[in-house]
């Protein structure tokens, strides 16, 4: 398989870039740096793309199965998780042939995404995503659109409404669905995000502002 070269090549760094990384028994798949948002929160955008001990510079877009080929035997870990400083959908070709592989190998999928997949890909992708992800972690990051749009800066309209849609219909399709939103963002209520998660089926889970892994 030839490897596409990302459009926004960087220079070359001295180090081969981390396209797989462990954090406790859970091993994570670094697959794109490109992303439907730009959060002020996130490190990349205040001058990190560090996570514990590892730098998630990308100098290329990876190879499928040079991925696939790293994670080995995916049933020694917890699971396998699609996260980077990414967004995973938007390789989403690449997410179900690495996802796939991991499932046919006995493995635990889970996708970390801003669940706007749907908005991007301009369809439902999530009954794709069914086929292969076992649990899904939603940055859902603030309970109304003024304060998303605030502290998530989306590039696409409509996103906040977007991600209450994708939250919902992954609960239907998916076991294991949880919204996420951030303690600390000025403004952000986390118990009313909460509620926007229950109501949809989702579970929720409260993360801490500037905590990354």
């Amino acid at each position: 398989m030839i490897s596409r070269p990302n459009p926004a090549k960087r220079e070359c760094h001295a180090e081969a870039d981390t396209l797989v990384y462990t954090i406790d028994n859970r091993l994570y798949v670094n697959l794109t740096d490109r992303c439907t948002l730009a959060c002020r929160f996130c490190p990349k955008h205040n001058g990190s793309k560090d996570v514990h001990d590892y730098n998630l510079t990308l100098s290329e877009r990876p190879d499928v199965q040079k991925i696939i080929d790293l994670i080995g035997d995916p049933a020694q870990y917890e699971e396998v998780v699609f996260c980077g400083y990414g967004e995973p959908t938007l390789r989403l070709n690449a997410l179900i042939e690495i996802a796939s592989a991991i499932k046919a190998n006995n493995g635990k999928t889970r996708l970390n995404t801003d669940g706007l997949a749907n908005l991007f890909h301009k369809k439902n992708v999530i009954p794709l995503l069914a086929t292969c992800i076992d649990a899904i972690s939603i940055s859902l990051n603030a309970q109304n659109e003024h304060l998303y749009k605030q502290h998530c800066v989306p590039g696409l309209p409509h996103s906040f409404p977007a991600v209450l849609s994708f939250i919902e219909d992954a609960a239907q399709s998916i076991p294991d669905v949880t919204a996420t939103a951030i303690d600390g963002l000025e403004g952000v209520d986390i118990h009313a995000c909460e509620a926007l998660a229950a109501a949809r089926n989702a579970k929720f889970k409260a993360r801490m502002l500037d905590i990354v892994g």
